[in-house]
C-alpha cells in the first residue's frame, strides 16, 4: 500500500468513527429532549457536525476505493477529499 493510500485509509477510518459517535450522541440527545430542554440548543451544531463528518467519510471512502483499485478518477476523488478537509478546517477554525 502506498503512503497516500495509507493516509487516505486513516482519514476514512477516523472520519467514519467520528461520524458514528456523533450520530449516537445525536440519537441520545433526541431521546432526552423532553427531560433536558437545554439540549435543544445544541441540536443544530450537532446535526451540522454529523453531516460534515458523514460527508467526509463518504468522500474518503470514494478516494480510498479509487486509489486502491487504480480507477482513472482516483485523483479527482483525492482532490475532493483534501478540499473537504480544508473546508472543514475553515468551518471549525473560522470565526464562530
Amino acid at each position: 500500500m502506498s503512503p497516500l493510500g495509507f493516509l487516505t485509509g486513516v482519514l476514512l477510518g477516523s472520519a467514519a468513527a467520528i461520524a458514528f459517535v456523533l450520530g449516537v450522541v445525536l440519537v441520545l440527545f433526541l431521546f432526552n429532549l423532553s427531560g433536558q430542554p437545554a439540549l435543544a440548543g445544541e441540536l443544530p451544531a450537532l446535526t451540522r457536525s454529523v453531516t460534515l463528518f458523514t460527508t467526509l467519510a463518504g468522500v474518503a471512502a470514494a478516494a480510498f476505493i479509487g486509489w486502491q483499485r487504480r480507477y482513472r478518477w482516483r485523483w479527482l476523488a483525492q482532490s475532493g477529499l483534501w478540499l473537504m478537509l480544508l473546508a472543514m478546517a475553515w468551518y471549525y477554525a473560522g470565526p464562530q
